[in-house]
Formats: structure tokens, sequence, C-alpha cells
């Protein structure tokens, strides 16, 4: 049985443990609010511009428009957005899996393919791939986004589509859907309207003006910014909640074990306390003898 002096200094190290995972759990939790607010705040917006572009494409001919136009793929463009920091369970895991997969998905199908990484886990990963152009890296990215921090990203996405240097544009990034559920997903921001929207009744009523074309011609990247942007608040909110539980799920681990050392601990000073007892006896005896 390990001494008393070793468990003691164990517990010790525990309890430290447990005070770190108790801090970090409640920074997270403080920053998934703030993350959850703005991301259900946006979302109603972000959808109703998927509904705009669908809108438009249904009163006017979009055959013609480049951010419109569908070709063959044969060279496709991700926007993988990870964190900058670890500690956050399976949030990382989860998406680098599934880029793995539509990685070889491609490869397969013979397209090329290009990336741009939001985040140092990201980067780290895709650094050591072979047969993908990485064209942009964006670390320390702010939690809740300026559209003016992902303009840059918007322009060269939309810029390459134009060129016809990729085909289509797919964002991969985890959605939020409550502090305890979150999924990584693809989505294709590129071409535009590229996935059919149910409209709303009062949508379908609507007049654009000065004509459908026009919108169509000023408004689409600006739809296509506030679509990218929702992804990154989704991707914020389901970080900093996965961060959370597993920091939550530290801390319960460290209680649960800081209690088993305690009865490790009580049962070495009892065993130790009966030894004591019968080596007294015994030298008692032995003097009366």
């Amino acid at each position: 049985m390990a001494s008393t002096q070793l468990i003691k200094r164990r517990i010790r190290s525990v309890r430290s443990t447990k005070q770190i995972t108790k801090a970090m759990e409640m920074v997270a939790a403080s920053k998934m609010r703030r993350a959850q607010e703005a991301t259900l705040k946006s979302r109603a917006f972000s959808t109703t511009a998927r509904e705009i572009l669908t809108n438009v494409k249904t009163l006017t001919d979009v055959s013609k428009h480049p951010l419109y136009k569908k070709r063959n793929v044969k060279s496709k463009l991700y926007i993988l957005i990870t964190s900058d920091k670890g500690l956050a369970g399976a949030y990382n895991a989860n998406l680098l899996k599934k880029f793995t997969h539509l990685l070889n998905e491609d490869k397969s199908n013979e397209i090329g393919q290009f990336v741009i990484v939001i985040g140092k886990k990201g980067s780290r990963f895709v650094s050591k791939l072979a047969g993908i152009k990485n064209i942009g890296i964006y670390e320390d990215f702010p939690d809740v986004p300026s559209i003016d921090d992902i303009k840059p990203i918007v322009m060269n996405t939309i810029e390459m589509f134009v060129n016809k240097e990729i085909d289509a544009v797919d964002v991969l990034y985890t959605h939020f859907y409550s502090s305890i559920k979150q999924e990584a997903i693809v989505q294709r921001i590129l071409p535009a309207a590229f996935e059919e929207t149910e409209l709303r009744k009062d949508l379908g009523d609507a007049i654009f003006e000065p004509s459908p074309q026009a919108v169509l011609d000023n408004v689409t990247p600006r739809l296509i910014e506030a679509q990218l942007h929702q992804t990154f608040l989704e991707a914020g909110a389901s970080e900093h909640s996965m961060r959370m539980l597993a920091m939550k799920n530290a801390t319960d681990n460290a209680s649960e074990l800081i209690d088993d050392l305690t009865l490790e601990f009580n049962s070495a000073r009892q065993a130790a306390i009966t030894q004591e007892l019968a080596e007294i006896t015994g030298g008692a005896s032995a003097v009366g003898a």
C-alpha cells in the first residue's frame, strides 16, 4: 500500500488540477453564453439571406451570373473552421475526421483541393497533408467576428470562383444546436443558392427594386458574407459549449479521484496505526516476559 505522504501529495495535486478545470469551466460557460446569444440573434438573418438568394433565383435568369454558375466540380475550396486552443473535448477531432473523409472522397473522384484554415489546430493538421493547396491561414480569429474580419476571406473566395480556379466552396464547421448538442457539418456557399430553401409566404410577395437583376449583382456577395458570418458564430458557440462540458467532466472526475484517494489515505493511516499498536503490544509483552 502506498505511503500516507505519497497519497497526500497526490491529493494535493488532484485538488490543484480540479481548481484549474473548475475555473476553465466557468470561463467557458461565460463565453458560451455570449456566443450563444450572438448566434441565435443572427441566425434568422442568415436564414433570410438564403431565402432571398433562392427567391431572386426564381425571378430572373441566373444561369449566366458568375456567382450562381454551376459547373462540373473539378476543384473545390474548403473553409475549415477549427479552434486555436485545445481542451474542448472532441470539437477539433470531429471536424478533422470529417475533413479527412471529404478529402479522401475528392481524391477518389480526382477533384483538386484548396483550403482556407481558421484556427491553429486546423493549420497544424493541414500542414502535414500532401496534395492540398493551403491558400490562407487565420489564427487568433475573434470569437464574434465582424464583417470586416470575414470580408478578406469572402473576397478571395469569390475571386477564385469567378476566375474558375475552383468550382465549389464548402464551409466545414460545427453547428450549434444546444449546449449539449453540436455537430460537424458541411455547408456549400458557392455557387450561390446551391441548395433550395423553402420560402416564407411574406417573402414570396417581396418586390425587388430597381430590379431582380440589380439586386442579384449588388446583394449576392453581401448575402454570402452573411452566411459565412453565421458559420463562424455557430462554430464559436459550439467550441465554448464543448469546452465547458469537457472541463465539467474533468472537474467531476477530479472530485471522484479525490474521494478514492482520501479513502485510500484513511485505510493506509489505519493500517499504520494498527501496526504501531501491534509493535507496542509486542514490545510490552516481551518486556513483561
